[in-house]
């Protein structure tokens, strides 16, 4: 089936399964490899995109249910200045440690920040549900306060 799509500002027809979910279309036919894999089973958001602006786990969206959307990847995030203000907090506020789960948490905490620009401590305990094996958690709820802070 051929499913278009809007990936990363750029227009998309893919011929595939419609039920093959959008993960595996990003990382295995567009190449899109900053996406990742954890669980499969949209619990843990290592796999975390936007679809039309809202955080979405993409191991269980089927492509044919983002038909004729806008998505948005981590490799998307960014303008054409450089790296979005959440990746150079990630970075000053040293966030990553083996890194596996951070483009999730970043696409989790961008959509978080779009809609709330001044989230309260518990506000960004709620909405980051990303789960991260290294426990960089203080982290990353300093790394969003900057950015709020800073907006």
């Amino acid at each position: 089936m051929n499913i278009r799509l809007t990936i990363n500002g750029e227009p998309v027809a893919i011929d595939t399964d419609p039920d093959k979910p959008l993960l595996w279309v990003l990382r295995e036919d567009l190449k899109l490899i900053g996406t990742k894999y954890g669980c499969g089973i949209g619990a843990c958001g290592a796999c975390t995109v936007h679809v039309d602006g809202l955080a979405m786990r993409s191991c269980v969206l089927p492509v044919e249910a983002v038909a004729q959307t806008s998505v948005t990847t981590i490799e998307g995030l960014a303008d054409e200045a450089g790296r979005h203000a959440l990746q150079s907090a990630w970075i000053a506020n040293q966030v990553p440690q083996c890194g596996y789960c951070q483009s999730g948490m970043i696409m989790a905490a961008a959509a978080l920040l779009k809609d709330n620009p001044r989230p309260s401590d518990d506000e960004i305990d709620a909405a980051m549900t990303n789960l991260c094996r290294c426990g960089t958690y203080p982290r990353v709820r300093r790394a969003i306060r900057a950015v709020a802070d800073d907006a």
